[in-house]
């Protein structure tokens, strides 16, 4: 290849921004670089306003000045971007390269506000100060915005369905093997009820993020320095937590990560549901259980014209195996921090938002997927017909409540590694000392019936 276009997605590194670029795009206003930049000038000019509320402090401003400082991130927009870029790189009129991407918001903010208020920008921070707060800011919103929705959506689906087929019989298979029936309905139950649970720690975990803002090495010495009387401790926790993040009182330079550790397990948690459902339609698409609504126009085999794959199920198995992969490396990479401070960590949490991206195409894929099924209720039937086996747990259940000792055995005999039919059931409750109203019972027994409480649980939902 002898040219390159850099603005076609067909030309990118990453299938996050070339093939899938469409499906991860909800993510761009929170994990990009641009969304960083918008973060960092936010807790910038906040900080800014905080310190003016100070009464030590010389600077203060209008109402009106306040909301053009606000404006600076509430409108920041691709231009804004380019010029902190060209700070960083290249500098601009009046400033040299930074080669630093905090100071170069900094300057940014200069740009934009008179030459009185520059002392005043950045005043006694660091930059992780800047970057573990606007981190976790973009994260937030990633989540809550972007993430959360999309799942409490799947579970709105899987609840859907769930009633839908609550009551359409299928053979459960444990390890394999046909097993006691269930119903398709109350297996999506299941899932909607597992993905409720596990959803419910990302919004906790996502809820609890913490943020903290106490200087080089985490004591507030540049901070007291300039101003010994000031309660640095109390206006750092009302600071953070007027962003909407809980406050971390101790930390070093580096604010420990082990809030977004829980965060990224909670999301594992998540996937892993997801997959193990993923991997339950296909083997019932396997099975014919399910069928799938072909899609005009697509193509599922380049040679097999007849073939309707299971694609959108196996897409999401890839993708949220490949963010939990993702996801669990950075949980145990930014919990560490060499003593004080090391940069290592930096560019790690640049890949955050690769992680949310594989997140977001598998849910939107296993969504997908869901949209097209359609049970076989007559395969489903069929094979359940097939298997009279299966009322072995019931009739022997039914022969000790009425004190048959050998119930278990009688029926193991009769069944086990063997083809059975009813006739033969039939035969061995002729042969039973059992009652009539017993014997009826037993009778009445068929494998599309012996799904004991699976409608109702699926109200439990």
């Amino acid at each position: 290849m002898t040219t390159v276009d850099r603005n076609n997605p067909l030309y990118a590194v990453s299938p996050l921004d070339g093939r899938y670029a469409s499906r991860t795009a909800p993510l761009s206003p929170h994990v990009s670089e641009a969304a960083l930049m918008c973060a960092r000038v936010q807790v910038e000019v906040e900080y800014l306003l905080a310190l003016a509320d100070l009464d030590v402090t010389p600077v203060s401003f209008s109402d009106d000045e306040r909301a053009d400082l606000r404006d600076l991130y509430e409108s920041f927009d691709a231009e804004d971007a380019d010029l902190v870029k060209r700070l960083e790189v290249e500098g601009a009129e009046g400033y040299t390269a930074t080669n630093h991407d905090v100071k170069a918001v900094e300057y940014f903010i200069r740009t934009e506000t008179p030459e009185s208020v520059h002392p005043w920008i950045h005043f006694g921070l660091t930059s992780e100060d800047v970057n573990n707060l606007s981190h976790r800011l973009m994260v937030k919103g990633a989540v809550e915005d972007v993430l959360v929705p999309e799942l409490r959506a799947m579970r709105d689906e899987l609840v859907e369905l769930a009633q839908e087929y609550r009551d359409i019989p299928m053979l459960a298979r444990t390890h394999g093997q046909p097993a006691t029936p269930t119903t398709f309905g109350k297996e999506l139950a299941v899932y909607a009820s597992r993905l409720g649970r596990t959803l419910a720690r990302v919004e906790a975990a996502a809820d609890s993020l913490s943020g903290k803002l106490a200087g080089a090495s985490g004591t507030y010495a540049a901070h007291v320095a300039a101003y010994p009387n000031v309660d640095w401790r109390t206006f750092s926790r009302e600071f953070v937590t007027s962003l909407g993040l809980d406050h971390t009182a101790l930390a070093t330079q580096v604010n420990p990560c082990d809030d977004f550790a829980a965060l990224f397990d909670a999301f594992r948690g998540v996937n892993n549901v997801i997959i193990d459902l993923d991997l339950d339609m296909w083997l019932y698409i396997s099975d014919k259980y399910l069928g799938q609504e072909a899609v005009e126009g697509e193509t599922g085999s380049s040679t097999m014209p007849h073939k309707v794959n299971p694609i959108d199920f196996e897409n999401s198995e890839g993708n949220l195996s490949k963010a939990n992969s993702d996801l669990t490396f950075l949980a145990d990479y930014v919990t560490t921090s060499r003593l004080q401070r090391d940069l290592s960590d930096s560019t790690v949490k640049r890949n955050i938002g690769a992680a949310f991206a594989h997140c977001l195409i598998g849910y939107g894929k296993t969504q997908k997927g869901l949209g097209k099924i359609v049970p076989n209720e007559h395969v489903m039937r069929e094979e359940l017909d097939n298997m009279p086996a299966i009322i072995g747990e019931a009739v022997q259940t039914i022969l000790r409540r009425e004190g048959d000792t050998q119930a278990y055995e009688r029926v193991k005999k009769l069944t086990r590694g063997r083809e059975v039919t009813l006739e033969d059931f039939y035969d061995l409750f002729e042969e039973l000392d059992v009652d009539d109203e017993t014997r009826e019972e037993l009778l009445a027994l068929t494998p599309a019936t012996y799904v004991g409480l699976a409608d109702e649980l699926v109200g439990d939902l």
